[in-house]
């Protein structure tokens, strides 16, 4: 047992000199108050859309053209991170018919509505055309049958914290098909068939407008309101759906006034408001929602607006 234990001795003088030779590894020390996260943990702050049912103009496809066209949009918007398609928005607004009706003086008579709202982006539209062409074999039991869709779509982009519209455009989404059918098809699936053709034909010509209309809302401004206040805490109306983080600081700002030209009386643009004051994002409320505390500065009073700093 002696021998055992005298035989460990230089092993373990050994090991504890090459430990104390090994280069010495010093840690950064974690900072428990702010600690460091990955850039992509945060997510974009998501500008809220309401979108507007799309009407059809056309005498063709009906109500579901229509419909068709709104689903389409609000699915494909609903994938991009940068954007909410809002569910409450044709409730504040309407539909897309009652905007063109009234010549857009609806819109902006309802834009301070929905910045109280927290909605940044209106997008409405109609089917300008919508037809379908067919043209078969004269002879044959079974006939090649070639199809052309065509279908005209407009989409508009209102901004409400500016008030004036930025974009507008009609895109077409003009497709063909070929296929055989048997000579005694019966008159029901043909239209069923036609009906398919002018929807899909619809999609096609909403998903050209995606990709234009992300690009210009990201060049926008993202504006929150102060919904409430409670002794020192204070609520906001977009939270963790929205993309905003625990930690972020927000400028409270004053509703901006708007121009108006002198001669014309057509509103011009809106001023930018005063700067109140900041606040601190501290915890999440609701399904979209998040309290803060006031950072700096003072008088925020609920209607107030807020900005990323």
């Amino acid at each position: 047992m002696l021998f055992f234990r005298s035989s460990l001795l230089p092993l373990l003088a050994a090991a504890f000199f090459l430990d104390a030779c090994a280069p010495i590894t010093r840690r950064r020390p974690i900072d428990r108050a702010n600690p460091v996260r990955k850039v992509s943990e945060f997510s974009p702050i998501r500008k809220k859309i309401a979108l507007l049912k799309f009407y059809n103009e056309s005498p063709m496809g009906g109500e579901d053209l229509a419909i068709t066209a709104t689903e389409e949009f609000r699915r494909e918007m609903s994938k991009s991170r940068d954007f909410i398609v809002d569910p409450e928005g044709e409730k504040i607004f309407g539909n897309s018919k009652e905007i063109y009706a009234g010549g857009g003086v609806k819109l902006a008579q309802l834009a301070r509505k929905a910045k109280m709202s927290g909605v940044n982006i209106v997008i409405f539209g109609r089917i300008k055309e919508a037809r379908i062409r067919q043209k078969s074999d004269e002879i044959g039991f079974v006939r090649k049958v070639k199809s052309l869709a065509e279908s005209y779509v407009e989409i508009k982009v209102y901004d409400v914290l500016s008030n004036k519209e930025l974009f507008s455009d009609t895109i077409d989404g003009n497709i063909s098909d070929d296929n055989f059918k048997f000579y005694q098809a019966e008159t029901e699936d043909n239209m069923t068939y036609r009906q398919d053709l002018l929807r899909y034909s619809v999609k096609v010509a909403v998903r050209k407008f995606i990709p234009k209309i992300i690009k210009i809302g990201a060049k926008l401004d993202w504006m929150g309101r102060v919904a409430k206040i409670i002794g020192t805490r204070i609520y906001i109306n977009a939270g963790r759906t929205s993309g905003i983080n625990l930690g972020d600081i927000l400028k409270v700002i004053t509703e901006g006034q708007e121009i108006f030209d002198p001669e014309s009386g057509a509103i011009i643009g809106v001023a930018e408001g005063e700067v109140k004051g900041t606040l601190e994002v501290t915890d999440y409320i609701g399904s979209d929602g998040a309290v803060c505390i006031l950072h700096s500065g003072g008088s925020v009073t609920e209607g107030d607006f807020v900005q990323l700093y």
